[in-house]
């Protein structure tokens, strides 16, 4: 893992979530061009504002580090979509989730 990979993966979930650099700086508390700044190689964000960015993000560290995990916000949303499904309905999601992944 290098600096651009945090960069690229910063992007890449901001466009995920569908939101500006300017609106996430925004929503972040920063700067209109904070995100920017990190999205052209300028800055990185510290400890403190990279584990707001997962939070922002809905992930964890684990998760934006993950290269393998395509959506990792999606993939939590499904999770907490799924936390009070009865047991028959996460049977169904489950059958659902290995038919897809199969093709």
């Amino acid at each position: 893992m290098n600096d651009d990979y945090i960069r690229q993966k910063i992007t890449e979930l901001r466009i995920q979530k569908g939101v500006s650099e300017y609106k996430m700086s925004l929503d972040l508390g920063h700067s209109k061009s904070y995100v920017q700044s990190i999205s052209s190689g300028r800055a990185l964000p510290s400890l403190s504002e990279f584990l707001s960015i997962c939070e922002y993000f809905d992930i964890t560290p684990k998760d934006f580090f993950d290269s393998e995990q395509k959506a990792p916000t999606l993939l939590n949303e499904l999770i907490q979509c799924s936390r009070f499904l009865a047991h028959e309905d996460l049977n169904v999601l489950i059958a659902v989730a290995k038919r897809l992944g199969a093709k």
